[in-house]
């Protein structure tokens, strides 16, 4: 044992011992100091550091620290660090802490005890911070001194100091190259707490540890690799790693199948449509390179291919030597790739990508691909001329009547459980029964759009394990052919009808050689109908040997069948299944699938494009049409404002009219009628109450007049303001519905009906009806008012009533004041009465017009609204598609690198070395 590990451990009085270990320290050391004392220059030093270790030992810390604290010589560091661990013991942190901070010495180990005991004195004390700080001070000073990386490891984890850990981890790894810290750099990996970390903190470790063990580098590669997978550093990681990679000395023999799987992961990931090809260009060409250098054997024809295709649409950004090592590999390597499932794959990541960008459901095309797997049945597509003869051969295989006019739609006939289905690339529908299929056979609109599979059991389908393809009879033209004939791919073998009576005419090989341009690689035969339309039968046999003559000149291998409705149908099912048996070609059917599959995507990807430039059109014109729509619908909308304006106006103006015509009869009638009451005086009226009389009889009258003479000029004047209105109101009407009719043009549907509320007209009838049905007029103060003239004609009558001689004065100047009276203030009062609820009505006027406009008015101005919000919407998706054109256009190039990809792979080892 050393001095210092005897100094660490406090065992340093063993030394005075080992003679007497019988004896117990304490008296041993004791002696010995006596002993030593009697000396004329005694060194006590060393037998009080002893005798301090046992006291320590015995916990007489007291003691300890008196003996420790009178040391002088070289042991002196020791003791201070001794002294400062007694008064830890008894809880004196603060004492222990000052004496271990005062210590000065150039001894490393110590220094290193010092700072693990002031380290745990600041964790007991809660002073974190400075824990850290001593430990990582520690780990730079001596980091081979036992325990401390451990110390520290601990301490980081507990504390959850990630950052420290990991710094720790990394640092260990470099200067220790242990494993053990390689496989501690993994487990923070895995554990997700190394991502806020850039890449390149890692690149050294990641490249010390190659040259250590192979194995353990692609683990700690894998680790990272998944770590940043998914974060905004990913690509800042593969660039990392392509640099590093591009490095090392790797290849394809170094067995790194594991980032070989890494990179295949990556690739296919990276080229899925969701990043854009600016984000990818600067790193993709170092990256295949690495994946070409290191993919191990069943991954090479895969890297191979992605070269081959990322070169090939980005020519130039790979270097040629690896372009050409790419090419040779593909020619010398096979591959055991299930290439049906891998490109059913990419042909769902594309639709996938296209649905949830808005580009369609596409589920014509995905039906089509759904057919071209479906293995156990040969494709029979049916065609030909319009009048060959087409339908007649259908209906001769089905048995039945199927097909009683030319049909308008491509239509694919199964044998299975009955079920019609109508397909377009926006939806599947399952038609209700045979007549909704014949009504989807008349048809002309848009026909050629869909797809219908009619499904039935059949004998002579099932036994040959055969589909008919029917498709609409050709007009000869070129676009009208290229249209009915684009599902050519669908077919695994093309039957084309002649009409026996002009077989083989030039338009119908103008026909055929737009098949062959389609289609070069799929068989083409004949099926000659209506040979019993011919004089005889030598006849007949004479027209189909020389048309079969006539087309092995054209097409040797072609074969010819004939037939016809009048023949008797079993024997000719006898000899067409023959016929079909020899046509039949299943020799490399997987391959010819897959080749159609191939052409399906490409042209998948090819419409994509399109559909993104029809899109951007459909943009523009949407944008403009809702233009338009808004500048109309805005002055149709001013329009019908000015229109509620001035019938308003009108209506107001001609109520208001009728009111004033009433007014002006009360106002002439009603004077006359008053002063016509004085003939109710007489001379021997009793002048005392003759005003209360009079007062009586004037209301009397008032209210017949008012009952019976008014009211009824007044119910007839408003019936005919109704029926006025109502003229204007149906003129309104009238112009709206050309309005709406004009709209609905150019809307194309029936989008805008503006109806006006006509039950104001019936409402106002009511109100009318009850406002004139009666009117009963409260008593009015007509001579009862305190006017100078009244009073006193009131208060002679009572003082001088009774009095004969005074009657013939009254009665003159009671006949006097009535007949001279203008009674102006009764006109008001009865004014008032009458017209009160009449006012009401005028004032509800201006409502009731606004209400019986409200619906068409609501109506424009949510389409202005709409046309607004749809100029908005549009005009923003325009911006954003001019902004990014990457946004379609990169996904889709990036799903083209992948079919290139493929296509490379499919003739891995097949010694061909270029496919442009």
């Amino acid at each position: 044992m050393t001095l210092e590990t005897q100094l660490k451990q406090k065992t340093y009085y063993e030394m005075f011992i080992n003679e007497h270990e019988n004896i117990h320290p304490i008296q041993v050391l004791g002696d010995l100091f006596q002993e030593e004392a009697l000396k004329d220059l005694p060194d006590l030093s060393s037998i009080r550091f002893a005798q301090g270790e046992v006291y320590f030992h015995h916990k007489d810390y007291e003691a300890a620290i008196f003996k420790w604290e009178n040391i002088s010589n070289e042991l002196e560091p020791w003791a201070k660090k001794n002294t400062a661990d007694a008064y830890y013991e008894l809880g004196l942190l603060s004492t222990a802490e000052d004496l271990y901070c005062a210590i000065e010495t150039d001894i490393l180990n110590l220094n290193t005890e010092v700072a693990l005991q002031l380290f745990s004195l600041y964790l007991e004390r809660g002073k974190l911070d400075l824990a850290l700080s001593v430990i990582k001070k520690t780990i730079v000073a001596n980091p081979d001194y036992p325990n401390v990386t451990d110390i520290a490891r601990t301490f980081f984890e507990e504390q959850q100091d990630w950052n420290n850990a990991i710094e720790l981890a990394v640092n260990e790894a470099k200067r220790t190259e242990s494993l053990d810290w390689f496989d501690m750099i993994i487990t923070y990996v895995e554990k997700g707490v190394t991502r806020s970390h850039a890449p390149s903190y890692f690149s050294q470790a990641v490249l010390l540890v190659f040259s250590l063990e192979k194995q353990k580098f692609e683990q700690l590669v894998s680790a990272l690799w998944n770590s940043y997978n998914n974060e905004e550093s990913y690509f800042t990681w593969i660039r990392e790693m392509n640099h590093l990679l591009l490095n090392l000395d790797i290849n394809r023999d170094g067995n790194l199948s594991v980032l070989s799987s890494l990179h295949k992961e990556a690739f296919f990931s990276l080229i899925d449509g969701r990043y854009f090809i600016k984000s990818l260009q600067d790193f993709i060409p170092d990256f295949l390179t690495n994946w070409l250098r290191l993919a191990d054997s069943k991954d090479t024809v895969l890297a191979a291919a992605a070269v081959l295709s990322w070169n090939e649409l980005f020519p130039a950004s790979i270097s040629m030597s690896i372009v050409n090592e790419a090419e040779k590999l593909i020619s010398l390597t096979e591959t055991d790739m299930d290439e049906l499932e891998e490109c059913l794959t990419l042909f769902d990541a594309i639709t996938t990508w296209a649905q949830s960008n808005d580009m369609g459901e596409n589920n014509r095309v995905k039906w089509i691909v759904q057919e071209l797997v479906d293995f156990d049945n040969q494709h029979l597509l049916i065609t030909g001329l319009s009048g060959s003869g087409k339908s007649t051969f259908v209906n001769l295989v089905l048995g039945e009547d199927l097909q009683d006019s030319p049909t308008s739609s491509v239509v694919m006939f199964k044998d299975s459980e009955e079920e019609i289905t109508e397909i377009t690339d926006r939806e599947v529908t399952r038609l209700s029964g045979f007549s909704d299929f014949q009504e989807r056979m008349d048809r002309r609109r848009n026909a050629l759009e869909s797809i219908i599979e009619f499904k039935r059991p059949n004998a002579f389908l099932h036994e040959n394990k055969v589909a008919l393809i029917d498709t609409p009879g050709l007009k000869g033209n070129y676009n009208d052919s290229y249209e009915v004939l684009k599902n050519l791919q669908l077919a695994d073998i093309v039957l084309f009808a002649l009409d026996a009576n002009a077989p083989f005419t030039d338009k119908e090989r103008t026909v055929l050689a737009k098949i062959q341009e389609l289609a070069p690689d799929i068989p083409i035969h004949f099926l000659l109908s209506k040979t019993d339309t011919l004089v005889n039968e030598q006849e007949a046999i004479r027209v189909f040997d020389e048309t079969r003559e006539r087309i092995h000149s054209y097409l040797p291998d072609a074969l010819v069948f004939a037939f016809s409705s009048q023949y008797e149908s079993s024997q000719q099912l006898k000899d067409l299944k023959e016929f079909i048996q020899s046509i039949k070609n299943m020799r490399n059917m997987e391959d010819k699938r897959l080749a159609k599959l191939l052409f399906y995507i490409r042209t998948t990807i090819a419409s994509l494009m399109q559909k993104r430039v029809d899109v951007e059109n459909q943009l523009v014109e949407s944008v403009r049409w809702n233009e338009e729509m808004l500048q109309k619908l805005t002055g149709a909308v001013n329009q019908l404002k000015d229109t509620e304006t001035q019938k308003t106006k009108a209506v107001v103006q001609s109520y208001r009219a009728i009111k004033e015509t009433i007014e002006k009869d009360i106002s002439e009638t009603v004077p006359k009628m008053l002063q016509e009451c004085s003939s109710f005086i007489k001379e021997d009226s009793n002048f005392s109450k003759i005003h209360l009389e009079l007062n009586d009889e004037m209301n009397k009258r008032l209210e017949v007049y008012l009952e019976q003479t008014v009211m009824p000029k007044y119910y007839r004047l408003l019936q005919e303001w109704i029926d006025g209105c109502k003229e204007e109101f149906v003129q309104s009407q009238e112009f709206l519905n050309e309005m709406g009719e004009s709209f609905n043009h150019m809307y194309g549907e029936e989008r805008l009906v503006l109806d006006c509320d006509f039950k104001l007209i019936d409402d106002w009838h009511r109100d009318t009806d009850r406002m004139t049905s009666r009117f009963q007029l409260e008593t009015i103060n007509i001579l009862l008012r305190r006017t100078p003239s009244q009073f006193l004609l009131k208060s002679a009558g009572k003082l001088f009533g009774a009095l004969s001689q005074n009657k013939a004065l009254l009665f003159n100047k009671y006949k006097s004041f009535v007949e001279n009276e203008e009674y102006l203030e009764a006109i008001s009062a009865v004014n008032q009465q009458f017209f009160q609820q009449f006012e009401l009505f005028e004032k509800s006027l201006e409502r009731d017009v606004t209400l019986f406009f409200k619906s068409p008015l609501n109506l424009l101005n949510r389409s202005a609204e709409e046309a607004r919000t749809g100029i908005q919407t549009n005009q923003e998706m325009l911006n954003n598609m001019n902004t990014n054109p990457e946004m379609f256009r990169d996904p889709l190039t990036l799903f083209e690198v992948r079919l290139r990809q493929f296509e490379w792979m499919t003739v891995a080892g097949k010694g061909m070395q270029t496919i442009y």
